[in-house]
């Protein structure tokens, strides 16, 4: 799998999508926190967003940047959980052309040495759509930051050895 690794780090572009009932702008730091990191790792914010928790308005906006020929991968926060209103793995997950069964997994253990059994309730999921990465987490900004820092900082840098998720995503 060497061959899945390059010499030289290529610059993605990403989108960041905030689900949320509740959040605006000023008080969006789980989508500014994934906004902030990207662009610190070199890679290029295309667009970021709000939406409500609504399945049609997060398939709409996931579709839209899933056709942009500048998004290669899409990062969303929030909706993961149980409650009523939690509605992005049911939005998303139909859209799949693969899934990324691993990423939910990681993500999961990962966060059990963080926060314990409480991890059980992230439905954390990733799959691809139209040769598009897309990753969604839950909506606290310490979920954000273990999965950028801890799974998606080196999967998505076309270096990492052996692999990493760069050749998949469309050109």
């Amino acid at each position: 799998m060497a061959h899945l690794a390059q010499a030289e780090f290529k610059s993605l572009g990403i989108a960041v999508l905030t689900i949320s009932d509740t959040r605006i702008e000023s008080n969006d730091t789980s989508g500014q926190y994934l906004a902030d990191a990207l662009g610190e790792a070199g890679h290029r914010l295309i667009d970021k967003n709000i939406v409500i928790d609504d399945i049609y308005q997060i398939r709409a906006q996931i579709s839209q940047w899933v056709i942009n020929p500048e998004i290669q991968v899409i990062l969303t926060t929030g909706g993961t959980g149980f409650t009523v209103r939690d509605n992005t793995p049911e939005a998303v997950s139909i859209l799949f052309d693969k899934d990324i069964e691993g990423f939910g997994e990681l993500f999961r253990q990962i966060s059990y040495t963080e926060i314990g059994t409480s991890t059980v309730q992230s439905r954390a999921l990733a799959g691809f759509i139209n040769r598009t990465g897309v990753f969604c987490v839950p909506g606290s900004t310490n979920a954000c930051k273990t999965a950028w820092q801890k799974i998606l900082l080196e999967q998505l840098d076309s270096r990492q050895k052996p692999c990493n998720f760069a050749p998949h995503l469309k050109a």
